[in-house]
């Protein structure tokens, strides 16, 4: 298991190979090049560091770093907001005593006003989301719509990284896959000591060459507005813009709104969808009608009307 230094490092150094001279908006300092990006020199000079403390930062061996030394490295390696941030909270775990634990984080519940939206919005997919990306809540159409019952306590990110309807149904699957092993990197940064939420990403590391591969490039995503493309056995393609509000009362839980055009296709195919599965979320989930065969009615082998 790595430690708090360590991953500060690494993260310093993948954001500083993928970021040229020239998107830094500097010359190429002259000599040999043997990295693919920026050399900590470089590196060091844009932050007003001396080359010495820029090393010995992403050595893992400088680990209190002041508020402006951590401006002055986000503003050199171009980092955006979320990186930003992610880097922060790696700064904090490196800097804190090494034995400090955390204590256990309790089981999220799902927030009542965050429920009572979800049968607000009945008529689209919802589906809400606690820190590890556990379901707390999810209403029907949610289920029919990814052909999956995902009940409360299930791990999203697990269901969408390994279970082979998940790329059989979202087409743009790797979109989603990609965005949510950053996700679940920048959940770690926050919560270092989350034993559950680390085993959770060593699982799915080792069960696919593609999680393993994008954990490795320490790339890290909080995406609010993504466009999801379904291919439905029975309605149909179907297009969502996905949108993403954090509880105004616990801001670990993420309510996931599939929204889409009205009069659209897939607005219509969601009207039978709703009626023919039911779509009114219950305290925690909406329960999912099923067929003799126990698979919900969104799976069954026929068209729609017309």
């Amino acid at each position: 298991m790595t430690t708090g230094g360590d991953t500060l490092a690494a993260f310093l150094r993948s954001r500083r190979d993928r970021l040229t001279p020239s998107r830094a908006g500097i010359d190429p300092w002259p000599g040999a090049r043997r990295v693919p990006g920026l050399r900590k020199e470089e590196v060091a000079w844009l932050a007003g560091l001396s080359t010495d403390h820029y090393s010995r930062i992403e050595q893992g061996r400088q680990r209190h770093l002041s508020p402006q030394v951590r401006t002055a490295i986000a503003r050199a390696l171009r980092l955006d907001e979320v990186e930003a941030a992610h880097f922060g909270a790696l700064a904090d775990a490196a800097a804190a005593p090494g034995g400090a634990r955390r204590s256990p984080v309790e089981a999220q519940r799902a927030d009542p006003g965050m429920l009572r939206l979800m049968t607000a919005l009945g008529h689209v997919p919802v589906l809400l989301l606690g820190h590890r990306g556990e379901v707390l809540a999810r209403n029907a159409l949610l289920a029919a719509v990814l052909d999956a019952p995902l009940p409360v306590g299930t791990s999203f990110p697990r269901w969408l990284l390994t279970d082979p309807r998940a790329r059989e149904v979202i087409v743009n699957w790797e979109d989603f896959a990609e965005a949510a092993v950053g996700g679940l990197r920048l959940e770690l940064g926050r919560r270092p000591h989350d034993d559950r939420l680390r085993e959770t990403v060593e699982e799915l590391r080792a069960g696919d060459p593609d999680v393993a591969r994008w954990w490795d490039d320490h790339a890290v995503s909080d995406r609010t507005s993504l466009v999801k493309h379904v291919r439905h056995e029975v309605a149909g393609p179907m297009q969502f813009e996905i949108e993403t509000v954090a509880g105004p009362h616990d801001p670990d839980q993420r309510l996931v709104v599939y929204t889409v055009q009205p009069g659209s296709a897939t607005a219509r195919a969601l009207g039978l969808l709703a009626g023919w599965s039911g779509s009114q979320p219950a305290a925690g989930q909406a329960p999912v009608r099923t067929t003799a065969a126990g698979r919900p009615p969104s799976a069954r082998p026929r068209r729609w009307p017309g």
